[in-house]
């Protein structure tokens, strides 16, 4: 087992891999001694600096270290592209082609409120629903054609104005087309501000015959008239059936959430491992949390595939600072208390560690929250670092699932499989329930490369049907990212 690893060559700090007398795992301490005012390295970049002198094997943290961070930043376009090959064969996956030709990897059923007065209406329709299909003799849970039936409720659709009302517009239609979807029922109430009408009439490319609406002031009984159409959804979907395709044609979110001090030397690093081999066989992989990229931005900047994507990512960097100011709130107010309890001490440690998840290929697209992806390979996108935000985001975008590393666990699952990742192999034996795949091993001494091929094999595995254990749980939900006043 090793005990301690110094990341980079011209670090200054030491990260203990273990729990002993002396050390926690995932916390720093100095590797020589370090004067106040003196700069803290980690990862071969600055972190903070010394707010007092500390000595050589003294616990680096909070109490001895601050943040480097300015306000909005000027950046100079320095490319620097690296080797990104990987020595591993490119896959297959079986998934659904959709008649747009966009891939699915579940085939279900979703009831997608465009109001959150309906929420309550859209599980009712789905639990009548199960009971007609039981009455008529058909058990929906062996259905080879059906990976299930849910529902998706929010808060929002109505009381709001502007940007923030056609953020909840947009947001709810990328889901509404979204390819894990057999079939949708967008169901509303009547007197919303987001009306069901105008929300087709502005939602393009979309088959009118697998994505149907419900009105429910219009009808007598909306539960009946909702049972009628998810029977239509489900009949046209009985000749749904996986074909073989290239591993490239999935899109990967990559997302980190209750980081700890190991989350940037193992899971993020092997997840950025994985973002290269998907780039090199032309997949896609989306990395975000806005927030938990500043003080590390300059290195996503550098890899820009040209000077225009590099202008897109300065405008989606300084637009998310713009955001806090126009609130009031300090831009640089992270970490979490579980992220300082994992070992992480300032947001330049926790952004370094996080944008490890990008491996080392070129960026070639930044979308805004609402675009949807369109050009292969890595792409950033604009959301918050909250976890049920930017899982939904990913999604929208057309994520086919996500790979959520933490260090300190969680449950939750967003509307698209949510993988989770532990960095350390006590969570993982703590949370078997929560965890689908141990990288903390690799302070066990299993080799990166072996990981890697385990991890690619588990996303061919949950591309071909295997659930998550967010959805064997039955956690799925989306979170839509308000910004605007309420009515």
């Amino acid at each position: 087992m090793i005990e301690s690893i110094k990341i980079h060559g011209n670090d200054n700090v030491f990260v203990a891999l273990t729990d002993d007398t002396n050390h926690l795992r995932g916390h720093k301490y100095a590797e020589i001694d370090i004067i106040k005012g003196a700069r803290i390295i980690k990862y071969g970049e600055v972190i903070g600096t010394a707010s007092k002198n500390i000595k050589s094997g003294d616990h680096v943290h909070i109490h001895n270290i601050t943040t480097t961070l300015n306000d909005i930043d000027d950046y100079t376009y320095s490319p620097e592209f690296q080797s990104y090959n990987i020595d591993l064969p490119e896959k297959k996956v079986n998934v659904y082609e959709r008649s747009n030709g966009q891939i699915g990897i579940r085939n279900e059923i979703w009831i997608v409120p465009t109001v959150g007065c309906v929420n309550g209406t859209a599980n009712a329709i789905i639990k009548s629903f199960e009971k007609l299909m039981k009455v008529k003799g058909i058990d929906l849970e062996t259905l080879p054609y059906l990976d299930g039936i849910y529902a998706f409720p929010h808060n929002y659709g109505c009381s709001q104005m502007g940007d923030d009302h056609l953020n909840t517009l947009s947001s709810l239609q990328n889901i509404v087309k979204h390819p894990n979807a057999g079939g949708v029922l967008v169901l509303g109430l009547g007197c919303e501000n987001n009306q069901v009408n105008t929300f087709f009439e502005s939602m393009n490319d979309y088959d009118q015959q697998r994505i149907r609406s419900l009105i429910s002031q219009d009808v007598t009984d909306e539960i009946e008239d909702g049972c009628d159409i998810l029977e239509i959804l489900l009949k046209q979907m009985a000749t749904d059936s996986r074909t073989k395709h290239s591993i490239s044609v999935l899109n990967l979110g990559l997302e980190c959430g209750g980081s700890d001090g190991l989350s940037g030397i193992t899971a993020n690093p092997l997840l950025g491992l994985l973002s290269d081999y998907m780039a090199q066989y032309h997949g896609t992989t989306v990395l975000t949390e806005v927030p938990e990229l500043f003080g590390a931005e300059h290195l996503l900047m550098n890899r820009c595939i040209n000077k225009s994507i590099f202008n897109k990512t300065i405008e989606m960097i300084n637009s998310f600072k713009d955001y806090y100011k126009s609130h009031n709130q300090v831009i640089y107010e992270n970490p979490s208390p579980g992220n300082k309890a994992g070992g992480i001490t300032t947001l330049e440690d926790k952004s370094l560690g996080c944008t490890t998840k990008s491996g080392q290929s070129p960026v070639m697209d930044v979308l805004k929250h609402t675009d949807r992806l369109k050009i292969k390979g890595l792409n950033l996108i604009s959301a918050p670092g909250n976890d049920l935000v930017a899982t939904t985001t990913l999604g929208m975008c057309g994520c086919h699932m996500v790979l959520f590393t933490t260090g300190r666990g969680t449950p939750f699952g967003g509307f698209i499989p949510t993988y989770k990742i532990s960095t350390n192999h006590p969570l993982a034996v703590k949370k078997p329930k929560w965890i689908d795949f141990d990288a903390g091993r690799l302070t066990e001494g299993i080799p990166m490369i072996s990981l890697l091929e385990e991890l690619i094999e588990q996303v061919v595995n949950t591309a071909n049907g295997q659930q998550t254990r967010q959805e064997e749980n039955g956690y799925r939900e989306i979170a839509i990212f308000k910004s605007g006043v309420t009515l």
